[in-house]
Order: structure tokens, then sequence, then C-alpha cells
């Protein structure tokens, strides 16, 4: 029954309340400051061009781990005719300096800007090493603000799962420049439209449009062949955006995690969210509790998925959660 459960939601909530009071004692080690040298360097992904221009780094779609060095999630860059564009900049400092010479080794053209899709900690903590060379970093409002507010909790987190030496020199760098709105701007020489469809996978999803090639950097809107997680909002936006994306004039969508796909490889994404929504909605009109659904809420289409065993329940958590608050 759902009163057995108060306790469980309780527990949840007094832990997160902890976390939040602990800020002002960590602030002073984890906000923008000169970085440790890291001790080693990191092999990352070779960059693979999927269109003129356009290349992708893809990580390896699982979860944060020692083995895989925190090298999970996909970025990529745009090299333009005066200059470089990056997307996203990987889960720690040592990633991007190692990304910064990956992309030497395509070109000579400098770094002109750096542009971060959502605020989840595997897609920002490299951004501190475009920040040491005064590049720079660009993302939607509401991303930047959930960086600078809440991303001293994922480096927290980072740090104990793989170590403070791989995160050595990795700190939260809020970005430098923001934008509200869909924006086309010119970046080292090249359109890009930065596309914002409203609050979906997070309150600042923003996708990247390289109008030339038609490659699309989905960001945290599109997952290949692992599990979405469930972050900061419900599943209607997140649905709305998608079809927003299966409208555009787009050949390649560069998911966050997976392989690169054709336009048609982002339905699976909207598919999970239905199919979970609609478990969730069935379990809380049944009168079965937080624990209950969390255990028999299935998406069975989707369990050879990276991340089901340990996304799907959180999934069903959170949505649980946003039920018993309307």
């Amino acid at each position: 029954m759902k009163g057995t459960d108060q306790f469980l939601r309780r527990a949840w909530v007094a832990a997160f309340a902890a976390c939040v009071a602990m800020r002002v004692a960590h602030a002073d080690a984890t906000t923008d400051r000169a970085p440790v040298q890291p001790p080693h360097p990191l092999t990352v992904p070779v960059p693979v061009q999927v269109a003129q221009g356009v290349y992708v780094m893809e990580g390896n779609g699982e979860a944060v781990a020692p083995a895989n060095r925190g090298v999970v999630a996909n970025n990529g860059f745009i090299v333009g005719k005066r200059g470089v564009t990056v997307i996203d900049t990987g889960s720690s400092y040592r990633y991007g300096r190692a990304m910064i010479e990956a992309i030497r080794a395509i070109t000579p053209l400098p770094v002109e800007r750096v542009i971060i899709t959502h605020q989840a900690p595997e897609f920002v903590f490299g951004a501190a090493a475009f920040r040491d060379r005064d590049i720079p970093i660009l993302a939607h409002r509401r991303a930047a603000e959930l960086i600078r507010d809440r991303c001293w909790i994922c480096l927290k987190n980072l740090r104990r799962t793989l170590g403070e030496d791989e995160m050595a020199g990795s700190r939260v760098t809020v970005p430098d420049h923001t934008v509200d709105s869909t924006t086309t701007l010119d970046s080292g020489g090249r359109a890009l439209q930065l596309l914002y469809f409203g609050p979906a996978a997070t309150p600042g999803d923003l996708a990247v449009l390289d109008t030339a090639t038609g490659v699309l950097f989905a960001g945290g809107l599109v997952s290949v062949g692992r599990i979405p997680e469930l972050r900061n909002e419900s599943i209607p936006g997140w649905l709305a955006a998608l079809r927003k994306i299966g409208s555009l004039d787009v050949h390649i969508v560069v998911p966050g995690f997976g392989p690169p796909v054709a336009p048609g490889g982002i339905a699976p994404t909207g598919a999970y969210l239905r199919e979970l929504d609609a478990g969730v909605r069935r379990a809380y009109a049944s009168g079965a509790g937080l624990s209950e659904a969390m255990r028999t809420v299935q998406t069975p289409d989707f369990r050879q998925y990276r991340l089901y065993p340990t996304a799907q329940p959180a999934n069903v958590q959170r949505l649980y959660l946003q039920l018993e608050k309307q």
C-alpha cells in the first residue's frame, strides 16, 4: 500500500536535503579555480568523421566506472573555416585535455567555442580544460544555473567512483555565455542552430544542428541502446522535443549515448518513455506502493539495453513521486 512507503520517501528527501546542506562547506573545493595538473594521460575515443568537418568521439555507453575511466558519453567537434566548435567535454579535466590534443591531431585551427548540451556530469567536467585556455563556454541558461548549483554534488560522486587521481584538476566550470531560446550563430565559420524545445530530459537541453551537413548533436534528448535516465523533468516535454526533432531536416543524429543513427533511430527513446509512463500510471492507479512499483513495473522491449537493472527502477521512482505531487 502507498502508506507503507512513507518511510522510504522521507528517507530519500532527507538524504537530498543533507546533500544540499553540505553545499556551502564544499563550495571552495568545487568552484572554478586553478587546476591540479593530472599526473598521467587518458586515451580518448578516436574522432570519427561522420560528415564533412563533423567529428564524433563515442563513449562506451556504460555507467561510469573505474574500468572505463568515465569515458562513457559522446562528444564531438565541428571544424569550420577559421576555427573549431566543441560539443560537450566529457567527465573529467583529464578528458578535456585529451580532447584538445585529439582536435590538434585533426586540424591546426583553434577551438573558438564550447557548447554544453545539458548538465549531466558525463558531459561537463572536461570544460575546465577549455576554460584554462580562455575558450568561451556556452549553454542554455537553465543548464548553466544547474551546473552552478548542483554539479558540485556530481563532482563529489565522480571522485568517489573514479578516484581523486582520475579526477585530478576537475572542477565545476559554469558556462560564461548562455541562451534562452533557439538561436542561430556563426561558429568557426559554420552556421549552427542551437535548438531549445523547452524543458525535456532536463530543464536546459540544447540540441546542436550543423546546417551544412544536417548532423544533429542531440545531447540528453536521445539515447541509443541505453536506458534514458529521467533527471529533472517529466515525460511530456521530452516526447514533444523528440517529435520536433523528427520534423527537422536532419541526416545524422549523434545521441548522448550510443552510436550515431539515422533520424529514425531516435524512435526507441520515445517508445521507452511512453511504455515507462504507461506502466507507472497503471501501477499507481491500482494502489501499488512505491517499492512495489519499483519492483514490478518493467519495460520488456528494453531489457537488453545498457543500465536497465539500475536505471529502470530509478525512473519508476521518479515518475511515481511526480504522480504523488499531482
